[in-house]
């Protein structure tokens, strides 16, 4: 099956991925990490999105899908795969679909904003170890230091409270219409996140079903 992942910053994306990738035993292909892989793999199209990115360009969409085309071909993703963070767009959806790229399903992760907001905003970071924390849900022994190496507990750039809005503002600016696009093509599956992660695992692997 082949899968394209929707979800505003926050929505649980990342996770919810990982669990299909178990379940369906088919890899998750992110934009940056497959860039990345064929920029060092020098392959035809590596060197083109390489070439964009030193000259301080974008990449542009025929690249992207030229390096997808490639990474779907690979033995990994013969069952099936999941796209997170491609497409970005309806014209970039619309490439996928002349490039002859076919998608299954689209399933959309919905969490309230005001839930996500609370739930960026209050996430903490450690930078010398990596831990993460969230205030209310996950908070550390002592308020601000890390449980695990005793450092400083930081706000990541991205989790302060204008980047949050400013994210979601973009999100819902330039991916909400591929809903409506997907939704056109029978494609699409909203799935309502949980409490719990394994609430919302539970709801995604019956929506896939």
């Amino acid at each position: 099956m082949n899968i394209i992942l929707l979800g505003a910053p926050g929505a649980g994306k990342g996770t919810q991925a990982e669990v299909i990738c178990r379940e369906l035993n088919i890899p998750t292909i992110s934009t940056g990490n497959m860039l990345r892989a064929a920029v060092k793999a020098g392959t035809e199209y590596g060197l083109k999105a390489k070439a964009a990115m030193d000259a301080g360009d974008l990449v542009s969409d025929d690249i992207v899908i030229g390096i997808l085309k490639d990474r779907i071909a690979e033995p990994d993703a013969q069952n099936g795969f999941i796209l997170d963070g491609f497409p970005r767009t309806v014209p970039q959806a619309e490439a996928l679909d002349a490039m002859g790229v076919k998608i299954d399903k689209v399933l959309e992760l919905y969490v309230d904003e005001e839930v996500i907001k609370e739930r960026l905003t209050g996430r903490r970071v450690c930078l010398d170890c990596g831990a993460t924390y969230h205030v209310t849900s996950k908070a550390p022994k002592t308020e601000g230091i890390c449980d695990v190496c005793g450092k400083e507990l930081v706000i990541r750039k991205d989790d302060q409270p204008e980047t949050v809005i400013s994210r979601l503002e973009t999100y819902h600016k330039s991916t909400a219409p591929l809903k409506d696009y997907y939704a056109a093509q029978g494609k699409l599956v909203t799935v309502e996140g949980q409490d719990t992660v394994e609430g919302t695992s539970v709801l995604v692997l019956e929506a896939l079903k």
